[in-house]
């Protein structure tokens, strides 16, 4: 009868650079998601076995069938930890070989890969015996024995004690092939080997060479050590000589220390600073310059005379130069350039007054970078770029320890060595984007750093001493506040850049834009012509964004299209209109959502903000027949749902006013759509937009077209604020709205839309849902105004 062969299905952990025997102990770190994701499966039964297999290349992240070796190892978890950062530190116990047959993805819904499960068949040990066996598995404890008293010495006793205690021939094998040090290759054939005598004879091969490293090694050591004694020898006389020398006056070698003492001497320091300095002078002529500690100390010592301890930068407090530069360098932002000349005109006449600390937040491409480099030039400060985002370690802001090997300053006090003055203008660049681990959060550095009351006295891990920041103006960007600790954000005063208008791109391009890449192009000025028809064609097809990047490419491609038609000699003067742009550029990059002719009952025109601004969002509605409850897709966050919810809700309770059957709500079932649903959204600002796509459902009245809006609504029909006013008004008018209806609260807000388009809309101001209901269903007007009467 033949025997059956048992497969088994096992969750998979690939292993780089190692690989696992039966019958072996081996700890595990394991980093990646999907191998987590695999001893998460095997946790989860109750035997806890795993089948590790080790890869070809350990470079490969995501390994498939290929990437591994046929054979491996079935273990068992035997302990787990869980480390900070994520990572899961295993104990597991090899068990039995096996091969694998077949390789399998676990994937979620959306058809990601969590992790990889196997089809393997057990592969029982050999157990062949012989003379030639026993006599290679001698060998191998005598070269075992000799290799283990060249490495390890004294303690060589025990460990041959515990080879000789193996039993099985293979065990042996196993374990000397764990602590010598194989290439997983080599480590794989072993596990591989089909016989006992096979993987004996591999294994002699192995030791055998180890064996002659080792002497080797030896020999070198020991020639090595009578080097090192003479060295001593010519280094103790040198140091003799070094002594004679002075005792007779020749003093050059400490030529450089007398240099570095009279620049400190020189130096205006602080009187602390210069106590600090003068006791590290003592300890450095005190300390052999081959010591590693000399090094320390002189490096250290440069470092605090390089420091502007006392250095300034005369301001620039001319009101009317700082507005040219300002204007120069952007267009509008007129609440950032009046926040800097107010700094100006407080600094004239209180010399004393402390900088403010401003933070730029507006979405990627508005200028927040670029602005603190011109407030730097409007002041005539030094200016100073720290980059913040993707941070992990505080120690890079407030520096290391000396006692640390490779020790250095943070990059605060590195920025103030470059800028060599106490008052330059230091730009933390994506506030928002700064991390944390088990190494601490840089964010909680920024609190001190960012204190008017704390910063005088920052102290630098490094330099162990009071640095005063208090005169230095920091500036921070950010796309959201929303990352940010509010510890952190109280501590800063918020200016908010939002998005440009169609007409203010127009103006960036012509002013800035166009001019800076002809320079760069080298093509001359007369021989490019951009329409307005042209520019604005290039804004609204080719970019979709509330910045200027994509703008600044898409315009740098038109104008390396000219040059090539002028270099060839085609054209000599080149006219940028729509059908250039279209030549240079191709067909349209963006669809902006453009109204539709008829909206029938149940969808809705709204409004969103995005992080690249304002955006045009249709709510679909409709009532299912013998349905139930409410049904919502789309991608919608927890606040955007309760949102909805809340919207039905005042419908339903308010029926009777809108000429709705109760009953209608128990029979039909409502679905609510918010394309497009493979984009994220959430927010309360859709309540009205909710509100009116249900009630036109209910009612089978179709709403106008020409009409967008937005507004948080309650269950009693208030309409509350909200928030992105400029933005989504501009998204509404880019999409050819006529009319937007907005929160009562919110009318204050138009004075940031440009006046251009204030006047190309029509703005309706509710404080309630039946404001907005009367004015988007005409044909329920009506019955409104006899409820609001009634």
């Amino acid at each position: 009868m033949a025997q059956v062969e048992e497969f088994r299905s096992l969750p998979v952990l690939p292993l780089k650079n190692t690989v696992l025997f039966p019958g072996l102990m081996l700890p595990l770190s394991v980093g990646r998601k999907s191998t987590q994701a695999a001893v998460e499966a095997a946790l989860a039964t109750e035997e806890k076995e795993i089948f590790i297999v080790s890869q070809r290349d350990s470079a490969v992240e995501a390994p498939t069938e290929t990437d591994l070796y046929p054979v491996g190892t079935i273990a068992i978890v035997r302990r787990i930890q869980r480390q900070p950062g994520g990572i899961m530190e295993l104990m597991v116990m090899g068990e039995e070989r096996a091969k694998l047959v077949k390789l399998d993805q676990v994937s979620d819904e959306d058809g990601s890969t969590i992790y990889l499960r196997g089809r393997v068949l057990q592969m029982p040990l050999p157990d062949d015996t012989g003379t030639e066996v026993e006599a290679l598995e001698r060998e191998i404890l005598d070269l075992a024995t000799k290799a283990i008293g060249l490495a390890h010495g004294d303690s060589s006793q025990d460990l041959s004690r515990v080879l000789k205690g193996q039993e099985d021939p293979l065990h042996l094998v196993f374990l000397l092939a764990s602590m010598m040090s194989l290439s997983v290759d080599k480590e794989q054939v072993l596990l591989e080997s089909v016989t006992r005598l096979d993987a004996l004879r591999e294994l002699h091969k192995y030791i055998s060479h180890e064996v002659e490293v080792l002497e080797l090694k030896t020999k070198i050591a020991s020639e090595a050590r009578s080097e090192m004694n003479k060295d001593q020898r010519e280094y103790m006389l040198r140091q003799q000589m070094k002594a004679i020398q002075q005792e007779l006056g020749d003093k050059d070698d400490a030529g450089d220390l007398v240099v570095l003492r009279e620049k400190a001497e020189k130096a205006n320091l602080p009187e602390a600073v210069k106590k600090e300095v003068d006791r590290e002078f003592k300890k450095l002529e005190r300390t052999n310059s081959a010591s590693p500690d000399y090094q320390v100390t002189r490096g250290w010592i440069e470092f605090v005379l390089e420091l502007p301890w006392n250095e300034t930068t005369e301001d620039n407090l001319d009101i009317k130069n700082a507005r040219t530069i300002l204007d120069e360098d952007h267009y509008e932002l007129r609440e950032v350039k009046d926040r800097i000349l107010e700094h100006l005109s407080v600094m004239k006449l209180n010399p004393n007054a402390k900088a403010p600390i401003l933070c730029f937040v507006g979405p990627p491409g508005v200028g927040k970078t670029s602005l603190g480099q011109s407030i730097a030039r409007s002041l005539g400060r030094k200016f100073e770029r720290m980059s913040l985002g993707g941070m992990h370690d505080e120690a890079e802001l407030r520096g290391h320890r000396r006692t640390y090997i490779g020790a250095m300053a943070g990059r605060l006090l590195q920025a103030m060595r470059r800028a060599a003055t106490r008052n330059p203008v230091i730009l933390l660049d994506e506030v928002d984007k700064v991390g944390r681990d088990f190494r601490g959060d840089p964010a909680h550095a920024l609190l001190e750093v960012l204190d008017p009351e704390q910063n005088k006295t920052f102290r630098d891990n490094y330099l162990d001493l009071d640095f005063d920041l208090s005169k230095v103006m920091f500036l921070c960007t950010a796309n959201t506040l929303d990352t940010i600790p509010r510890p952190l954000l109280d501590r800063m005063e918020i200016i908010r850049l939002s998005g440009y208008s169609e007409e203010e791109k127009v103006q960036i391009a012509r002013r800035y834009i166009i001019p800076r890449q002809i320079a760069e192009t080298g093509v001359k000025p007369e021989q490019v012509e951009f329409t307005d028809e042209g520019l604005r064609f290039i804004i609204s097809g080719y970019t979709r964004e509330a910045g200027l990047r994509r703008l600044e490419r898409s315009i740098a491609k038109v104008v390396r299209k000219v040059a090539l038609k002028i270099v060839e000699g085609s054209e000599p003067i080149v006219k940028v209109d729509v059908p250039a742009v279209s030549e240079f550029l191709g067909p349209e990059i963006v669809q902006p959502e453009r109204f539709r002719k008829t909206l029938p009952a149940g969808v809705v025109t709204g409004l969103a903000w995005t992080e690249s601004g304002g955006d045009v969002l249709y709510l679909e509605a409709t009532t299912l027949p013998q349905g139930k409850g409410l049904t919502i897709t789309g991608q919608l966050g927890e606040v955007m749902q309760e949102s909805m919810k809340t919207a039905q809700s005042f419908i339903w309770s308010h029926a009777e006013e809108l000429g709705l059957e109760p009953k209608l709500f128990k029979e039909y079932g409502l679905h609510l759509h918010v394309p497009a649903g493979a984009i994220p959204k959430d927010g309360p600002s859709a309540g009205v937009t909710a509100v009116t796509a249900m009630t036109s459902a209910y009612t089978k009245l179709p709403v106008r077209n020409d009409t967008a809006m937005t507004g948080e609504v309650t269950l009693t029909g208030l309409v509350l604020p909200i928030g992105g006013v400029k933005e989504k008004v501009l998204a509404a008018r880019r999409a050819g709205m006529k009319r937007v209806i907005l929160p009562k609260a919110n009318e204050k807000d138009l004075r940031d839309v440009p006046e251009s388009v204030r006047a190309e809309l029509e703005f309706l101001f509710a404080d309630r849902v039946e404001e907005v209901l009367a004015a988007m269903i005409p044909a329920l007007s009506a019955k409104l105004d006899q409820s609001a009467a009634a």
